[in-house]
């Protein structure tokens, strides 16, 4: 999966499954902008890439604003010559039951994974139909799929990825540009580290593979999404979850 020349923007890729995906472009020969808010890790993760041989530059940017989509787009192709990937990865939790979820838990979740990918969707469309070609990944989740009690506003709004991906895969398609999406399962990260153990325990129970997932399968996942394996791919939403959707 040779990524040389190509570049790929990476929203949420300070961090966790983000920071990983990062690295994984990197390897395979992606230049790499990583887009996360200010006081994030982000410079630190660039300055990893680069250590480790590859090509990386943070920016930071809130998704949810239109005018940081265009300034990130903009810092990818003058520092790099073109944008060639977008990963959607940039997201949030604000867990609740629906009878106590706070409009504030709902539209936060809603701006930053929706929206942004939105957002940041829109701003790469110009100049990858001005080359006619792109590829564009979105990391949606299984809960999106199958629902989750407590994540009303993160299912819906993975979910709405799923529509969003579809529909741009219809709309830019003749253009050459590909849109997919990726649905985790349950992937080991802080964030599934503060689970109750007998959460996760419920979780591996309905796994048929009996392990859970690491940020490294969905990182490969992606770089096939993006790499001319995958050229005759679109519109599809690739179940990363060891059969949990079976």
């Amino acid at each position: 999966m040779n990524l040389s020349g190509k570049t790929a923007i990476v929203t949420g890729g300070a961090r966790g499954i983000g920071a990983e995906i990062a690295h994984t472009l990197a390897e395979f020969g992606a230049n790499v902008v990583l887009c996360d808010i200010p006081g994030s890790a982000a410079e630190q993760t660039a300055s990893d890439i680069q250590a480790a041989g590859g090509k990386a530059v943070a920016v930071f940017g809130d998704v949810r604003n239109a005018s940081d989509a265009e300034m990130v787009v903009k810092t990818a192709t003058e520092t790099f010559g073109s944008i060639d990937i977008l990963v959607n990865n940039a997201g949030i939790t604000r867990d609740g039951l629906m009878l106590r979820m706070s409009e504030q838990d709902w539209d936060d979740v809603m701006d930053i994974n929706l929206k942004g990918a939105f957002l940041m969707t829109k701003a790469v469309t110009r100049p990858m139909m001005k080359q006619r070609s792109g590829a564009i990944i979105n990391i949606t989740s299984v809960v999106g799929v199958m629902g989750n009690a407590g994540q009303a506003n993160y299912s819906a709004s993975k979910a709405g990825l799923i529509g969003l991906t579809k529909t741009t895969a219809k709309e830019l398609a003749s253009r050459g540009i590909r849109c997919n999406a990726v649905a985790p399962g349950f992937i080991e990260s802080a964030m599934t580290d503060k689970l109750p153990e007998e959460v996760k325990q419920t979780y591996f129970a309905s796994i048929p593979l009996k392990k859970f997932g690491s940020a490294k399968n969905i990182a490969h996942s992606v770089a096939f999404l993006a790499s001319e394996y995958a050229n005759y791919i679109t519109g599809q939403i690739l179940h990363i979850d060891g059969g949990l959707l079976m």
